[in-house]
């Protein structure tokens, strides 16, 4: 499966609750990116909380564009990516 990163821009910020509210509103997500084999695996969002870089699993960027859409969330970008990290050479 190939595997995105996706950069998103929150003019406002990004606020969701570190609570169960939260919690809900990132199942939701889940079960909407579900049906297009879109998987969510993490994200990094900046200290002020206007940007963030999330790292999904799918089947192409317009499943992926498609699951944004499904949940309201932004895209400025999506890339597909490839894990480099400092063991690749070992």
């Amino acid at each position: 499966m190939p595997r995105y990163v996706v950069h998103r821009t929150f003019p406002d910020g990004l606020h969701i609750p570190a609570d169960p509210e939260g919690a809900k509103t990132f199942l939701k997500v889940v079960g909407k990116n579900t049906p297009l084999g879109v998987t969510w695996l993490h994200s990094y969002v900046s200290h002020d909380k206007n940007v963030s870089f999330c790292v999904y699993d799918g089947p192409s960027p317009e499943a992926i564009r498609q699951a944004a859409e499904r949940n309201g969330l932004p895209v400025d970008a999506v890339t597909e990516v490839r894990v480099l990290d400092p063991y690749f050479y070992h």
